[in-house]
């Protein structure tokens, strides 16, 4: 069924560590001249995008972002995501924005909303990569990376006509795990399309940009960050931006 009150833009950002954050911001960034801004829209971030998206939300350039301190990993320290998130977003809430994490005990996923909870609050609960990071707790629910269950949770993304969704873990990367996440993607994009009836502009790394990340612990290289962040500018403000 579609919706008969969508708002004009809106967007789903996808996981991908920081990899994942530079090439969102890239993107983001990219399409700003064509007229496609982002910055007062309905948003949903999962992991790596919900980073994207509170930054976004905030007008937090991809710089201050680069300049964060990043954890060694594993790192079991309860609160550390949070407080690195604190220091970027403070306790700003924003009622457009949302993310996706997974409530434990059975993964259930669970959309947080930033009316209720700071953004660095959901930030964290998001990104908690479990062997990586200590669950993140909200109102006594332990949280952990929304990731776990779908790259882009795009099916929960928001009612909106047109819908930008960058999904920073598909196209080139890695091969068959790429065709995986594609795959479950693109089924998710079409669930969304008959909820809303609206059209979608899709970003994935295209070679230059995936060829810079070849395995798991490259997401988490800052130098491949900024450059993923380059080349996603890069494809944003070369390739066709047509909704459909």
């Amino acid at each position: 069924m579609t919706s008969t009150n969508l708002q004009p833009l809106g967007g789903v950002f996808g996981g991908g560590g920081l990899f994942g954050i530079g090439y969102a911001m890239g993107v983001l960034e990219g399409l700003k001249p064509r007229g496609i801004d982002l910055s007062e829209v309905p948003l949903l971030g999962t992991s790596a995008g919900s980073w994207a998206a509170a930054a976004t939300a905030f007008e937090v350039p991809f710089r201050t972002l680069a300049d964060m301190e990043v954890p060694s990993f594993p790192n079991p320290k309860p609160g550390l995501l949070a407080s690195i998130a604190h220091e970027m977003f403070g306790d700003k809430t924003d009622p457009l924005i949302h993310v996706m994490a997974c409530a434990l005990p059975r993964l259930k996923r669970t959309i947080l909303d930033g009316a209720h909870f700071p953004l660095a609050e959901l930030v964290a609960a998001s990104s908690a990569v479990p062997a990586l990071l200590s669950p993140h707790v909200i109102d006594g629910i332990k949280y952990v990376d929304g990731g776990v269950r779908s790259g882009t949770s795009v099916d929960y993304g928001p009612d909106v006509e047109n819908l930008v969704l960058v999904a920073p873990l598909a196209g080139a990367m890695w091969g068959p795990f790429a065709r995986f996440v594609d795959n479950g993607m693109y089924k998710e994009v079409q669930r969304w399309k008959a909820r809303t009836g609206g059209k979608v502009l899709i970003f994935t790394p295209h070679n230059s940009a995936a060829s810079i990340a070849r395995n798991p612990k490259h997401l988490f290289d800052k130098a491949r960050a900024i450059e993923a962040y380059h080349l996603g500018h890069e494809e944003a403000t070369t390739y066709d931006v047509t909704f459909s």
